[in-house]
C-alpha cells in the first residue's frame, strides 16, 4: 500500500505546507495498557501545549467549512483530555508522541483497509458510518476504497478500521502543517517507532513522506 498512498492536489491547493508521514507497522503485540505506557502518557500529559501548530490546524478546517470549536482537530481534543486517557499500548504510544509534538497522528487497523489510504476532498457521496454521518461536499477527508476512514481531515476515524487489542499490522499517519518543520516530523515517526519497537520487538515498520519529502 505504501507507494499508493496519496494526498490530492485539491487538498494541498488549501493547504500547500501539508505533508503527512505514513507509516506501516507490521508484526505489532498489542494489548492492555500497562505501567510502561502509563508512563508514556503521564509524561506527555506534563508538556506544555503548543498552541500555535494547534491554530494552524484549526485554520486549516475553516478554510474547507469546518468550525474547528465544533468538530476540534485531533490535536486539539486530545490536548484537552488530561491526563491522557488509556486506550491500548500502541493506542497509548501514538498519542504520546501526537502531543509531545501537537501533531495529528491517526493509527488504523491496516488489515482493515480495502485498497490505499487517500486524502481527498470528499464529494459528499462517499459512504461513511451512520455514527459519523455523512461527510459534506468540499469536506476533506481519508478514504479508501470502501469508504470514509476518517472524517474532516483528522477529526473522526470510523469504527471498521479501529486499533483493537488484537491488531498485529497498522498504518499510522503523522499529519504536518507549519510551523512544524520536516525535521520535526521526521523526528516525531522516528520517536513513533521506537516505543512501537519498545512494545513489540521485531516489529517491521517502513515509511513515506506524501506528498515528497521537502
Amino acid at each position: 500500500m505504501l507507494d499508493d498512498i496519496r494526498v490530492d492536489d485539491a487538498v494541498l491547493a488549501l493547504r500547500p505546507d501539508f505533508a503527512v508521514l505514513v507509516m506501516l507497522a507490521h508484526g505489532l503485540r498489542n494489548g492492555p495498557t500497562d505501567d510502561r505506557t502509563r508512563a508514556w502518557l503521564a509524561e506527555a500529559s506534563a508538556c506544555e501545549v503548543q498552541a500555535d501548530k494547534i491554530d494552524a490546524w484549526k485554520d486549516a478546517y475553516r478554510a474547507f467549512g469546518a468550525k474547528p470549536q465544533r468538530t476540534r482537530p485531533s490535536v486539539d481534543a486530545l490536548t484537552r483530555r488530561m491526563p491522557l486517557p488509556e486506550i491500548n499500548r500502541v493506542v497509548d504510544a501514538y498519542n504520546t508522541i501526537s502531543v509531545k509534538h501537537a501533531l495529528p497522528i491517526g493509527g488504523e487497523d491496516l488489515d482493515r483497509y480495502q485498497g490505499p489510504a487517500r486524502l481527498v476532498r470528499a464529494t459528499g457521496d462517499e459512504h461513511s458510518e451512520e455514527a459519523l454521518g455523512q461527510p459534506e461536499p468540499g469536506e476533506v477527508i481519508w478514504r479508501d476504497d470502501a469508504g470514509v476512514t476518517c472524517r474532516r481531515w483528522n477529526w473522526r476515524q470510523v469504527a471498521r478500521t479501529r486499533l483493537t487489542e488484537e491488531t498485529t499490522n497498522a498504518i499510522f499517519l503523522l499529519e504536518r502543517l507549519e510551523p512544524m518543520s520536516m525535521e520535526e516530523l521526521q523526528q516525531a515517526g522516528k520517536e513513533l517507532a521506537a516505543l512501537l519497537a519498545e512494545l513489540s520487538p521485531g516489529v517491521r515498520i517502513t515509511s513515506r513522506i506524501v506528498p515528497g519529502g521537502k
